[in-house]
């Protein structure tokens, strides 16, 4: 999969660029806040539907403008093609793939892949589980779009069953009337999602293993464990019937504490992902060094499986990485894209990965 030409209008401070790319390596070059990022944020919305950087899509349209857009040229195994987000105040995005509209947001993903790697993403590893359950949420989402659907779905009965528990006391007769059919709904998107992960989690441990083995000459070993709400055995997750009645056994035997909670205690959204490293929680027990390499070991382990699973290589998106390694994981990142289309932004040129310039100034993309 290469991206050939973006074409940005109207977003953040990007009045308008038109921007080519090479098909191996490509520097975003300039100063802090001339416009690098923007520009992968704006080709990493158009892969997944949402920002790195923000959860309000109005916040991206450049000041004083009405809309962005970004249309991207790009090619994968089969043909040459293009895909059109716009999104105009007020207004729900449109979305184009080959000049056709789609119905729905999530038609367009998995079209164009990509892999993100910020320096928030070292976050992955020392920080809470919300992280590593977005991590798990956009990688699984762009290789199986029906997850994505799964997902928004999971959250909007969430949703509807967290304000039946805050309402439970003042209308104790929609409480009792409902929940079980709530509980239900949500134990079965919660198996199904589950099970996804689980698999995902699966095949991501080998390949952490693998490159996490080759930065350190096999001298440590990392696990990375699909780790449930529910605290069973991960390998019970596999079977979704199993699961659906565990979780409706578990969301309809606690209404007590979920009253008092005001909101659900079990269930996909409280899932977390175990990354150990030589058999030790590696957020508590390994060195700043050592939870970047994991956190390095992972990105690049999502794209391989990308590859392998779909066939497609991903498009790489590294954001100012390389001033957050060391000089042994600049060294070895700049090996492993080699062969890679990648778009990397920095501060300086004298990065250890050659390839096409791009000079960034003030929204402008000189090339």
């Amino acid at each position: 999969m290469i991206c050939h030409r973006v074409r940005v209008r109207d977003f953040r401070n990007i009045e308008f660029a038109d921007v080519n790319f090479d098909p191996g390596v490509n520097l975003l070059v300039g100063k802090n806040a001339q416009g690098k990022t923007n520009l992968l944020e704006a080709i990493f919305y158009a892969s997944v539907g949402k920002s790195f950087r923000t959860s309000s899509d109005e916040e991206m349209i450049r000041f004083g403008a009405e809309l962005f857009e970004i249309s991207m040229d790009y090619s994968d195994s089969v043909r040459e093609q293009n895909l059109t987000v716009r999104l105009l105040k007020g207004k729900r995005r449109r979305i184009e793939h080959n000049r056709v509209r789609l119905a729905k947001v999530s038609d367009a993903l998995g079209l164009f892949r990509t892999v993100l790697f910020c320096p928030e993403h070292l976050s992955i590893v020392k920080e809470g589980p919300g992280e590593r359950r977005n991590f798990l949420d956009v990688a699984i989402s762009q290789l199986y779009p029906a997850y994505l659907k799964s997902l928004q779905n999971y959250n909007k009965i969430l949703k509807q069953r967290n304000q039946l528990l805050r309402n439970a006391e003042e209308d104790p007769g929609t409480f009792r009337g409902t929940i079980e059919l709530w509980s239900a709904e949500l134990a079965k998107e919660a198996a199904a999602l589950s099970a996804d992960r689980l698999k995902y989690c699966k095949r991501l441990d080998p390949a952490v293993r693998e490159i996490f083995s080759e930065m350190t000459d096999g001298k440590e070993k990392p696990e990375i464990v699909y780790d449930p709400s529910l605290h069973r055995d991960p390998e019970e997750f596999a079977d979704p019937a199993q699961t659906e009645k565990a979780y409706f056994e578990k969301l309809m035997n606690n209404h007590e504490r979920e009253i008092a909670a005001g909101a659900t205690l079990w269930g996909i959204h409280k899932d977390d992902v175990a990354m150990n490293l030589n058999g030790k929680p590696a957020r508590m027990f390994a060195s700043q060094g050592q939870q970047r390499s994991m956190a390095l070991a992972v990105k690049l382990a999502e794209g391989n499986l990308c590859e392998s699973i779909c066939r497609e290589m991903p498009v790489y998106l590294l954001d100012d990485v390389f001033s957050e390694l060391d000089a042994a994981r600049r060294s070895y990142l700049a090996e492993k894209i080699v062969g890679r289309q990648v778009i990397i932004t920095a501060c300086e040129e004298n990065l250890p990965a050659a390839g096409k310039l791009i000079r960034v100034e003030n929204g402008a993309y000189l090339q």
